[in-house]
C-alpha cells in the first residue's frame, strides 16, 4: 500500500516546463550498472544520478543506490563496475530502489550519455517491479556533442572521448554515480556552447539533438 501510495504521489507531479531556461531550472543526469550489456536479458544492478540546478552542478542534490540482487552477476562483469557479489545482494529492494529514484528525479528532465542504454534499463526496472510504463523527457549528449563539436565529433564516440576532449575527470570509471558527475559536466560544457546557438532551455538542447540524430542518418 506505502508503495502505490508513493507512485501515486509521482504520477500526480505536474510535468516540467521544459521550454524554463537552463540558468532557472533543475533536470537530472543519470548513469547505471546492468549485469550486462544485453538490453532484453540483463539486470539493472545500480543508478547514479546528480542534478544540475539553475545550471550548476547541486552535490548536496545526487541518488546513489544499489538494487538488490538475487542471482549475483557474473565474475567479469563485476570487475567492472566493481559492485562485489555481497554489495548486489545487500542491495535496496528493486521496488523501493526505483521508487527512491522516482522521489529524487520528480518530473524533471533526464540527461545521459548515450540514452538508449540507461532509458531501456530504467524503463523495465520500472515496469518490471512498479508496473510504470515510464514514459519521460531524454536528452542525448553522444548526439548533441558532436552536433555543437563536427570536427570533434567525427574522431569521438565514448564518454570517454568526450571528457577527455574537455580535461573533465572521472575518479572511478563504471562508477554509476561518478560517471554522471562527468556526464553533468560535460552537459555543462554543451550549454555554453549551445547558448551561441541561442539554444537556452532543455527544448533548445533536445532540438540540437534531433538534428544531429538526422545528420547522423543521413551521413
Amino acid at each position: 500500500m506505502a508503495q502505490q501510495q508513493r507512485l501515486a504521489a509521482w504520477r500526480a507531479l505536474p510535468r516540467s516546463d521544459l521550454t524554463q531556461t537552463l540558468a532557472s531550472s533543475r533536470c537530472v543526469v543519470v548513469d547505471v550498472e546492468t549485469s550486462g550489456l544485453n538490453l532484453l536479458d540483463d539486470r539493472l544492478i545500480s543508478i547514479g544520478a546528480v542534478a544540475l540546478v539553475n545550471g550548476r552542478i547541486a552535490m548536496g542534490d545526487s541518488y546513489s543506490v544499489v538494487l538488490q540482487q538475487e542471482t549475483v552477476s557474473e565474475r567479469s562483469n563485476i570487475l567492472v563496475h566493481g559492485i562485489g557479489g555481497n554489495a548486489q545482494r545487500a542491495g535496496i529492494p528493486a521496488a523501493d530502489a526505483l521508487l527512491g529514484f522516482l522521489d529524487y528525479l520528480g518530473r524533471d528532465p533526464l540527461v545521459a550519455f548515450h540514452v538508449s542504454f540507461d532509458e531501456t534499463m530504467i524503463r523495465r526496472a520500472l515496469h518490471d517491479y512498479l508496473g510504470l510504463q515510464f514514459k519521460h523527457p531524454w536528452l542525448d549528449l553522444a548526439y548533441l556533442m558532436p552536433g555543437l563539436n563536427p570536427p570533434l565529433g567525427k574522431i569521438h564516440r565514448s564518454l570517454d572521448d568526450w571528457v577527455s576532449a574537455f580535461g573533465i575527470r572521472i575518479d572511478a570509471r563504471h562508477d554509476a554515480l561518478a560517471d554522471a558527475l562527468a556526464t553533468a559536466q560535460l552537459l555543462q560544457v554543451a550549454i555554453v556552447q549551445a547558448d551561441k546557438k541561442k539554444a537556452f532551455t532543455y527544448a533548445g538542447l533536445r532540438d540540437l539533438e534531433k538534428a544531429q540524430r538526422w545528420v547522423s542518418a543521413v551521413s
